[in-house]
């Protein structure tokens, strides 16, 4: 297997790849492939290999909102950041490519100019994963900015979606329930007071740094907030802050939280979520829904 894939591609293939060091939680088991692609071509090779060899497919972007089983993933794993990370500008819309960092775009855009994506800043995403989940803080989220989005499907047919037609809602879209793999995204945003966007940004990036476990590697906020309630509070009122199982530990600084304090394994943090949904959900009768994407066997 080895020999048919590794000639084919412009970027990087590994195997039997730790995703721990691709995760911002940094916790996973061995990728049997993974492949950091340097083009949109490399995509397409993998996606027509995976179909004629029969092996699955995850894509994931910088690692955040994401548990990877012990186990690890099979088949190929495609790490869409850094290298898809083109930005252009005409007039008031922005294409940026899937792998570009969201917090980076934020201030890049900042600072020419451009308003609308503040919130953003401080997440520590892409913009392929921001359009996944519909990525969102301070009350506005990604569906409120997008214009289109381009995307891939299991054919290797590339076509773009409308906004209507990504379906989003509340830290989903139509990526979650299709195979469909995002590889650009169009912006609709207004210009405005650079240096107010700028001190709003910073701010936005302040306050973030403040109220998370920026210290600790975390896979971001691990629960969907059950509004009107909120994940965090439920958790903190449970009297669960810095409660542990194994080297998982529900932050101490902001509840919805769980953070790796050190060798901690993904059954550790999938042990301590059940517990918290099971705490809450007895003193509360709310059962928490995971935000965190869990993957692997």
């Amino acid at each position: 297997m080895q020999s048919l894939f590794q000639d084919y591609f412009a970027g990087q293939l590994r195997f039997d790849e730790p995703l721990s060091r691709h995760t911002t939680i940094r916790v996973g088991g061995p990728a049997d492939m993974l492949l950091i692609p340097k083009n949109i071509s490399d995509i397409l090779q993998a996606l027509r290999l995976a179909k004629e060899q029969n092996l699955p497919i995850k894509v994931i972007g910088k690692g955040s909102n994401l548990l990877v089983s012990d186990a690890g993933i099979r088949g190929l794993v495609l790490k869409i950041s850094d290298t898809l990370d083109t930005l252009q500008i005409e007039g008031n819309e922005i294409t940026i490519g899937a792998g570009h960092g969201l917090s980076k775009l934020a201030f890049r855009l900042g600072k020419k100019g451009f308003s609308g994506l503040e919130f953003a800043s401080g997440i520590p995403g892409s913009i392929g994963g921001a359009v996944y989940m519909n990525a969102g803080a301070h009350g506005k989220d990604m569906a409120q900015i997008i214009h289109k989005v381009q995307v891939i499907d299991e054919k290797c047919h590339c076509f773009w979606l409308s906004h209507d037609e990504m379906q989003f809602a509340y830290r989903t879209s139509v990526l979650q329930s299709q195979s469909l793999y995002c590889i650009q995204v169009v912006l609709l945003l207004e210009k405005s007071n650079q240096e107010q966007i700028i001190l709003e940004t910073e701010k936005n990036k302040t306050y973030r740094q403040k109220t998370q476990p920026i210290d600790f590697p975390n896979c971001g906020s691990v629960f969907r907030n059950p509004l009107p309630n909120y994940a965090g509070k439920l958790i903190e009122d449970a009297g669960l802050k810095g409660y542990r199982i194994g080297n998982a530990m529900v932050s101490e600084k902001h509840a919805n939280f769980i953070v790796n304090i050190g060798g901690a394994t993904a059954k550790d943090i999938l042990d301590l979520i059940s517990y918290i949904q099971e705490k809450v959900e007895t003193l509360y009768q709310i059962r928490l829904q995971t935000e965190v994407e869990i993957v692997g066997k």
